[in-house]
């Protein structure tokens, strides 16, 4: 019987609407586990998840039968109606438009789990546009200069 193999990484990153520091940090572990389960129910495995008070990075290996843009609409149009219900999130507004999806080698597993895992680290010394933007051109991604203040 033939056999279909693959291995794609992906780190997708998206933020708040108009980067607005809507997501409180003390709360975010519910928000974390309550995407795993959106992630999880479209059959595709989350390797870590974390962020900031306007940013979300996702480690994911998406399942071959889930298109990437089909992937991202269904966490954040979830996430987005749990937060505006959740109490805890009382300025939340809803999720920016677009997003950032970049693809990663298994040898680079580790070093982008561990970067997903220190943001609060990272943050303290760089803002998230910054980081946003050198991810981007990281990857070899032309920016368009109209989503960056």
């Amino acid at each position: 019987m033939p056999t279909s193999y693959r291995q794609i990484f992906y780190h997708i990153v998206f933020r708040t609407e108009n980067s607005e520091r809507t997501l409180p940090l003390e709360h975010c572990e519910e928000l974390y586990r309550y995407m795993w389960g959106i992630v999880k129910n479209l059959d595709t495995h989350l390797y870590r998840i974390n962020g900031m008070e306007e940013h979300i990075h996702l480690f994911t290996d998406l399942h071959p039968s889930v298109a990437l843009a089909s992937f991202v609409q269904k966490v954040k149009t979830a996430s987005s109606l749990w937060l505006k219900r959740n109490p805890r999130f009382p300025h939340f507004r809803g999720w920016a438009e677009g997003y950032a999806a970049l693809t990663y080698a298994f040898k680079d597993k580790d070093t982008v789990i561990n970067y997903i895992i220190n943001q609060r680290k990272h943050h303290s010394k760089t803002p998230f546009s910054e980081e946003y933007r050198t991810l981007l051109l990281e990857a070899g991604v032309k920016i368009d200069e109209r989503y960056f203040p």
